[in-house]
């Protein structure tokens, strides 16, 4: 059965600069520091950035001495992906068919 595609998580990942945080941190475990060297941005805009994807449930804290590492929430990206895929799915099997037009 096919669901509908989570088009605010699809928002959230459509800035480039989020996408990138998520690219990032599907490699490692990154605290702010490691991802304004990574990305080039300037803290606050990562941080501000940082609180969406965290608020979107994209990512998760993990508070290390006076730092915070951002870790990849990989079930809300596989559960997206898992949408697409049941979306592709139903394109494919629908493709022969076709509405009459009135």
């Amino acid at each position: 059965m096919l669901t509908s595609v989570d088009t605010d998580l699809i928002r959230v990942l459509a800035d480039p600069l989020r996408l990138q945080i998520v690219t990032l941190l599907a490699q490692e475990t990154l605290c702010t520091t490691h991802l304004v060297e990574e990305t080039g941005a300037k803290q606050t805009n990562l941080s501000n950035h940082l609180r969406v994807l965290r608020e979107a449930g994209v990512v998760e804290t993990e508070p290390c001495g006076r730092f915070t590492y951002y870790k990849l929430r990989a079930d809300v990206i596989a559960s997206l992906a898992g949408q697409f895929a049941e979306l592709a799915e139903s394109a494919r099997t629908a493709a022969d068919n076709k509405r009459s037009c009135p």
